[in-house]
């Protein structure tokens, strides 16, 4: 018996211990899950507060530079202007546009800072991981994808192109009522005459007209073309960076003409009273388009290719094809487009357009926040009218590219009501 209780205790104390130890190791676990646990959410939360601002911060940089020099001449010369730019992406991230932003290229008081009077407000759907401009699969990993998870854009939009053009419209849409005294979303010919007088009355109104870049968001139903022209749409590109089911991309692996949806789209676009943009499209695709066009068309934003040789650019006959119908092409801000992208660059890529196609037929399509880096942000457009001046462009020829082509062709491209 005696034996047997030494036994016990022994036991007891055995499983005391290992109950101890099992008890500290279960708390060891919990103190690990716990901390595993809040370290996941911390990352998660810094994912979804911080990183659209750190991948904007890389993506959509500006050049460091000392403050430009603008001359008194060249400062009142500015502020006289009808400024537009034809291309900006700034919908597509989680900025609050009515305030000035250190990161990014363009708000609202850039935007005035810059005497801007018309912004077009791109929306992109899907981008193809790398933006290659030698050649992308459509079924690529699609980085518009990640940017609407992370930003929490809604649940729709995480598989729905047409959502995600809708989506961005509405946020331009709320934008310009939440500062009708500064923004107001242009539609029609109406609209444009009314922007014009309050602006010629002093009020640093700005007006926005609202772009999809590339026709894939209509999903291939005709319909949603006419939903989106309903809520606001006025220019349509017809692709991005890869061959949709409406043409061949500058930028895809086919690279074909106009599809036969493609051909409809065009078809009721011009109907609608919409404008075509041809920024990106292949170079059979452009020559289709042109072909049926009963109306000038639009490049929003890019460069010719006889200045600058990159991929992102089409040949200048092509150019010269679609400026003898009444077309337009903005010059972009960033090397893909014009290979200098400093201030001169961008002015001497305006000089080649403007002896290329005559000076009717040149604007800006900066391609602000559209993943580019430039040399300069909205705030500091009178650079140009400076860089202008000094390479010895004429007063008219700057009031013309700065913004006066712009206003000229949507006054008569515009729905008139």
């Amino acid at each position: 018996m005696i034996r047997e209780s030494t036994a016990s205790r022994r036991q007891d104390s055995v499983n005391k211990a290992a109950k101890s130890v099992l008890l500290g190791y279960s708390r060891r676990m919990r103190i690990v899950i716990v901390s595993i646990t809040v370290l996941v959410g911390l990352s998660a939360v810094g994912i979804f507060m911080l990183g659209p601002g750190l991948a904007e911060n890389r993506v959509n940089a500006v050049i460091a530079h000392d403050p430009y020099t603008v001359t008194d001449r060249a400062k009142q010369l500015h502020g006289e202007l009808f400024v537009a730019d034809l291309h900006a992406d700034s919908l597509l991230w989680r900025r609050d546009l009515r305030r000035s932003a250190a990161r990014g290229h363009v708000d609202i008081p850039r935007l005035q800072a810059g005497n801007v009077a018309l912004q077009v407000f791109s929306a992109t759907t899907k981008s193809p991981s790398g933006l290659n401009y030698n050649g992308n699969r459509a079924d690529a990993r699609d980085d518009i994808t990640a940017l609407a998870l992370v930003q929490r854009w809604p649940v729709a939009t995480w598989h729905s192109l047409y959502a995600r053009a809708e989506y961005q419209l509405t946020k331009l849409i709320e934008l310009s009522t939440a500062v009708p005294g500064q923004l107001q979303l242009i539609q029609t010919q109406t609209d444009l005459n009314d922007l014009l007088k309050r602006r010629s009355n002093g009020e640093p109104i700005i007006g926005a007209l609202y772009l999809i870049e590339g026709a894939h968001p209509l999903e291939g139903n005709l319909a949603n073309l006419d939903r989106l022209f309903d809520r606001g749409l006025r220019i349509i590109g017809l692709v991005h960076f890869f061959d949709n089911d409406v043409a061949g991309s500058l930028h895809g692996l086919k690279r074909p003409g106009l599809t036969d949806f493609g051909r409809q789209v065009v078809r009721r676009a011009e109907e609608l009273g919409m404008i075509i943009d041809i920024a990106h499209a292949s170079p059979r695709a452009v020559s289709d388009v042109l072909d049926m066009a009963t109306r000038p068309v639009l490049l929003s934003h890019g460069g010719l290719r006889g200045h600058c040789p990159s991929p992102r650019n089409l040949d200048d006959d092509l150019m010269r094809r679609m400026a003898s119908a009444g077309g337009l092409i903005g010059i972009g801000f960033w090397k893909g487009a014009i290979c200098d992208a400093s201030p001169d660059g961008v002015v001497a890529a305006i000089r080649y357009a403007i002896d290329t196609l005559g000076v009717d037929h040149v604007a800006l399509g900066s391609d602000f926040d559209g993943a580019v880096t430039v040399a300069f942000d909205a705030s500091e457009l009178a650079v140009l009218t400076e860089r202008m001046l000094i390479a010895g462009f004429t007063e008219k020829e700057i009031a013309a590219v700065m913004g006066g082509n712009v206003q000229r062709f949507l006054s008569t491209q515009l729905p008139a009501q």
